[in-house]
């Protein structure tokens, strides 16, 4: 490959002539593991901050579900206590995920993570930490990585790692255009937490009767669901057996990790994992309608026995429920198809799906247990007029949270061109 000129071939690929590769270990005064463990009697409610894995988001530090340790047994390992712009890395989990220290946390303690204090006459903390989180830094870690189910990272591989190096002020200039949409999807996130929090609330106001929307009084009815729906499972087939070929197939899985409330089989045709075999050899009790619901039978937690989705299928293509699932059909119309999508969700419906539950890892809700569950609604009327506005708050957070995920995917773009010296910064002395 012919390098144009200006630029040069080096262990991290072609950058600009007037950069550098140095190791990590030269760019840092230390690169040392945190605290490895603490006895539990050195756990507090309050005291010095202490760090996890967990809390080490890519670029920044998640101060969530914090640990706290007895400042007298912490003061054993004062040469370890964070400084404002050092860097922490993950060392399991997602190894190497690395995040700036902020100015508030000066002296608070990590855990089982990798500690680089960078020599900010050579580097900027800011620019290292995009580096190791870039497509190209993580490369290093997934090569280097040890251990079996649970990876690692350990302090000497890390010293080695590659890096490289514009000059100090180009550095802070990339560092700056980079942490700029870092702002922005900060911004992002927090205005999508928001729209999330509100609509729970409305949920809970709406679903209950709490609140009523103008126009609709009367009395809510109370049923339990055998009374509205017919209940069956599904045909059971593994994931191996799954391919792109065949009819639509719905596996429990797919259930658990959807973030969505339904599965449309025009819309997610594509996305939808297939089953090729004759549609004779399959209940029609298993075969998805427009509007049935479709619970799992089988969560290994709490926040998962009552997941669900509801189909929509207007084009009738043939859709198979699969293996652990529970298919509700509607005997009556007293549930609005759009309303099926939220009525679900409410605590209270998620109460009795665990308190109908059972097992110990494994939880789980048979297809006796489930006609039990009870659920009050309004007029069907009422119903739709409830489910315009939750899917008025739905449609605004999907755009949100599409805005966030090309954010993401410009910064990426960004990243892998600043940080390589292929698109170069204007620096303005």
């Amino acid at each position: 490959m012919k390098i144009k000129p200006g630029y040069k071939q080096t262990e991290v690929g072609v950058i600009p002539e007037d950069w550098e590769v140095k190791a990590l270990a030269s760019l840092t005064e230390r690169i040392m593991v945190g605290i490895a463990s603490a006895a539990t009697h050195a756990y507090r409610a309050k005291g010095v901050p202490m760090f996890r894995n967990q809390n080490i988001k890519s670029g920044y530090l998640a101060d969530v579900d914090l640990l706290f340790l007895d400042p007298e047994f912490e003061k054993t390992f004062s040469n370890k206590r964070l400084r404002s712009d050092d860097l922490l890395t993950a060392r399991t989990g997602y190894p190497g995920t690395t995040c700036v220290v902020p100015l508030l946390y000066e002296s608070a303690q990590s855990f089982t993570t990798l500690i680089t204090r960078p020599n900010t006459t050579v580097v900027d903390s800011s620019f290292l930490c995009h580096y190791i989180n870039s497509e190209e830094g993580q490369k290093f870690f997934e090569q280097g990585q040890i251990g079996g189910a649970q990876k690692n990272i350990n302090a000497g591989t890390l010293r080695t790692m590659p890096v490289p190096l514009p000059p100090l002020p180009e550095q802070r200039a990339i560092a700056e255009a980079l942490g700029d949409v870092d702002a922005l999807l900060g911004g992002l996130d927090r205005l999508i937490a928001k729209k999330r929090d509100i609509k729970q609330a409305a949920m809970q106001q709406l679903l209950t009767g709490q609140t009523r929307l103008p126009g609709f009084r009367g009395e809510w009815e109370v049923k339990r669901l055998g009374e509205l729906f017919n209940f069956s499972g599904g045909y059971s087939a593994s994931r191996d057996q799954l391919s792109t070929e065949g009819h639509c197939y719905l596996h429990y899985g797919d259930i658990h990790g959807s973030t969505k409330t339904c599965i449309d089989a025009d819309a997610d045709f594509q996305e939808i994992p297939k089953l090729d075999i004759p549609l004779k050899r399959v209940s029609s009790a298993s075969l998805l309608d427009d509007g049935d619901v479709v619970f799992v039978d089988a969560s290994e937690d709490d926040a998962g026995t009552s997941k669900h989705v509801v189909v929509v299928n207007k084009n009738k293509k043939p859709f198979i429920s699969g293996l652990h699932t529970i298919v509700a059909k509607g005997r009556t119309e007293e549930l609005a198809h759009d309303y099926r999508r939220f009525c679900f969700q409410t605590p209270a419906i998620r109460q009795q799906f665990l308190f109908y539950s059972v097992g110990t890892k494994v939880s789980g809700i048979s297809k006796s247990n489930i006609p039990k569950v009870t659920l009050s609604f309004p007029s069907v009327p009422e119903q739709t007029a409830i489910a315009e506005v939750l899917t008025d708050m739905d449609t605004e957070l999907a755009g949100l949270e599409q805005r966030r995920e090309k954010t993401r995917a410009l910064k990426q773009a960004m990243m892998q061109e600043l940080l390589t010296g292929r698109t170069r910064l204007t620096i303005i002395p």
